[in-house]
């Protein structure tokens, strides 16, 4: 390779890096909430996407109508948090603990919510079409799934493949 051959090479590969550097200036570095004490805040309506909530206490908080995809919400305490038309498409909240939590009008669509326990939660009208549960968790659920998701049509029975 002569000279002027690397040289070209060199300017080609500037240039390639000159018009790829204004995409990375709009990416943004999702927020971190691990192992906070979130208790009775409101981000109601927020945009949280791929938003780290793992380990943390979301008691009492709001998330209403938050779009939480792609969340990590893994070993969180979600007692009596309100999740209300909340979209959790592709967020994993596994090992987390939902207790009175209102989940109604949520999406959960490909969201992993193994190893989860719930006690007394709405989940009327939400949408679990792919997600991740227990069997029991499916079973519980299915003992009384009522309602059709507002966002997707989807009823939260078939969603959860109930029979």
């Amino acid at each position: 390779m002569n000279v002027t051959t690397k040289l070209l090479a060199l300017l080609a590969a500037i240039a390639i890096w000159g018009v790829s550097l204004p995409a990375w200036a709009d990416w943004s570095t999702p927020l971190s909430f691990s192992n906070a004490d979130l208790t009775q805040q409101d981000f109601s309506g927020q945009s949280l996407q791929a938003a780290e909530l793992s380990n943390a206490n979301l008691e009492l908080t709001d998330f209403s109508n938050a779009d939480l995809r792609g969340a990590v919400l893994s070993a969180s305490v979600l007692t009596k948090t309100n999740l209300h038309g909340a979209d959790l498409t592709n967020a994993m909240a596994d090992q987390s603990k939902f207790f009175d939590t209102d989940l109604s009008d949520a999406v959960l669509v490909e969201s992993i919510l193994l190893g989860s326990t719930f006690e007394q939660v709405d989940i009327t009208g939400a949408d679990f079409s792919d997600a991740i549960l227990d069997r029991l968790q499916v079973k519980d659920f299915c003992a009384y799934a009522t309602g059709t998701n507002p966002t997707t049509g989807i009823k939260t029975r078939d969603s959860l493949g109930c029979r």
